[in-house]
């Protein structure tokens, strides 16, 4: 960073004519930092603010560094959050050394007749030269190497060449500043390194500052969240970049490459289904990044060209339920009575038996996704005139379209019985008991129950889903029927296929018109 270079510069803060070192504390940090961002006072000279800025800069990075250190799992890798070159850590040791001697000497007139340890300066020089082993050169610099490595601006170890190269480099900053010393002692204040690498560290640019993961997923699903969307965003993708984080030993998106997430993609293959690390891991990261991309956060997203290869699975039947299938399932429903229980805290809840009874046979006439058949709530019942109508609404809980839609009832269901549930039911979710933000979780969790069961009785078929085989089988019949396929996509929520099908309206009669040509189910033979 040169001295005399003019306009804004990175970190540093002038308010009302003094300066001041400035950093933003990441959020997840700042319950143990204690502070939202970090501050040190520079003085008023523009020219000597430019001067501390380096070492006030790193000394505020160590201790977000030590923050993070403290947050991180003790069994997690140890975050190198400020990594620098080995002449970036010699030149801001360099700097932090020419400002400790220009503080002491302004607090101490004595300070110019202390002379210089020869054997320190000879120490030095050898290791300038090489000549020193890397104890010795630990004896020397090791106490610089650690006070690095805890800032987290390196991760040598000592008897690698990568630390031998520091602690040489190191020696190089304490003989230039001593060179420097030796000349205020003169008079002289307007010396400078005379080594290459300091003189190129100079004028190098500063490291960016760390973007933090879970600071772009937060800004990301907040903006979802403000649009009424990503309802369980944030629940369900926190573990997926905890994960990553572990995985690559920091939380910097700047330093995540496009190989740190081939290999972490490899890694999840080992153990998950591609489907699953595509639509689930690849998925989240690739949207977050995205948008992080989009806000001018991080250049470019290092998921880009980054695929999963999800094997074709064989088909060997239908998608949806076969008559005999449906019929099986549909009378099991129909017929289901809960074990008695002496206990009552032990009794299953007449809400979950009525998600066994119900559940399929709307599902059946929709062909809604179970869980928003779960998140129903009476309120979402009503009557326009004769036609009875339930309400798939995004704010029970989810709707993928994140667009209402209107059902009409089959007159199956309710022949079944389905609207005396609901008058007999309080105000509120039919099939669970959750709070408004908590819906879907429990929309989930009955569904999930509900399907755990019809697995146990054995009536789902090998290879099926309950959920998508309704939807299969409402389409089928649909096209048996040869009714209007936009009246059918627009009963199951399913986007148009083309502009014109934009316009105009599929109301609540068209869509009973269709409906009632759906045959009903033949439950009691």
């Amino acid at each position: 960073m040169g001295v005399g270079m003019a306009g804004k510069v990175r970190h540093l803060k002038e308010r009302n004519g003094r300066y001041s070192a400035r950093l933003v504390v990441p959020k997840n940090l700042r319950s143990i930092v204690g502070k939202a961002e970090l501050e040190t006072q520079l003085g008023a000279d523009r020219r000597q603010a430019l001067i501390k800025l380096p070492s006030a800069v790193a000394a505020l990075q160590g201790q977000i560094a030590i923050a993070e250190q403290q947050a991180m799992p003790k069994s997690g890798p140890v975050s190198l959050r400020f990594p620098l070159s080995i002449e970036q850590i010699a030149n801001r040791h360099y700097q932090s050394l020419i400002i400790f001697d220009e503080q002491i000497r302004q607090s101490d007139p004595r300070f110019s007749n202390i002379g210089f340890d020869d054997v320190f300066v000879e120490n030095l020089r050898a290791g300038i030269a090489g000549r020193l082993n890397d104890d010795q050169l630990e004896n020397l610099v090791g106490d610089r190497i650690n006070r690095f490595q805890l800032l987290g601006n390196t991760d040598v170890q000592k008897g690698s060449l990568d630390w031998r190269k520091l602690a040489i480099a190191l020696c190089v900053s304490e003989y230039e500043a001593l060179s420097r010393s030796a000349e205020r002692d003169e008079g002289i204040f307007n010396g400078t390194p005379e080594h290459p690498m300091l003189v190129k560290a100079i004028d190098a640019p500063e490291p960016q500052q760390p973007v933090d993961l879970m600071d772009l997923l937060d800004g990301y699903v907040n903006q979802l969240e403000r649009q009424g969307k990503g309802k369980e965003a944030r629940k369900r993708w926190t573990p997926v970049f905890t994960d990553l984080m572990k995985f690559v030993g920091h939380n910097d998106a700047l330093r995540i490459t496009d190989d740190n997430i081939r290999n972490w993609r490899n890694k999840k293959l080992e153990t998950l289904a591609a489907k699953t690390v595509s639509d689930v891991y690849m998925a989240s990261v690739r949207a977050v990044l995205n948008w992080a991309v989009e806000e001018k956060k991080i250049p470019e997203n290092p998921t880009k060209g980054v695929k999963v290869k999800k094997p074709k699975q064989a088909q060997s039947r239908e998608k949806g339920f076969r008559d005999d299938e449906a019929l099986a399932i549909l009378k099991a429903c129909r017929a289901y009575t809960p074990i008695h229980r002496d206990n009552p805290s032990n009794r299953e809840s007449e809400k979950m038996t009525a998600a066994k009874k119900f559940a399929s046979i709307l599902c059946a006439f929709t062909g809604a996704r179970i869980t928003e058949i779960m998140q129903l709530r009476k309120e979402d019942v009503r009557k326009e005139g004769d036609i009875s109508v339930i309400r798939i609404a995004p704010d029970a809980g989810s709707v993928k379209s994140f667009t209402y839609r209107d059902v009409p009832l089959h007159p199956q269901i309710i022949a079944e019985g389905f609207l005396e549930f609901v008058d007999r039911s309080k105000s509120g979710p039919l099939f669970h008991s959750n709070t408004p933000d908590k819906a879907l979780s429990g929309a989930r969790t009955v569904a999930g129950r509900v399907s755990q069961w019809l697995h146990e009785i054995k009536v789902i078929p090998e290879g099926l889903q309950p959920n998508h085989a309704w939807r299969h089988r409402f389409k089928t019949i649909g096209t048996e029927l040869g009714v209007s396929q936009r009246v059918i996509d627009a009963i199951q929520g399913h986007a148009s296929r083309t502009a014109g099908e934009n316009y105009g309206d599929v109301t609540i009669l068209a869509k009973t018109r269709v409906m009632t040509q759906f045959p009903s189910y033949e439950l009691d033979q």
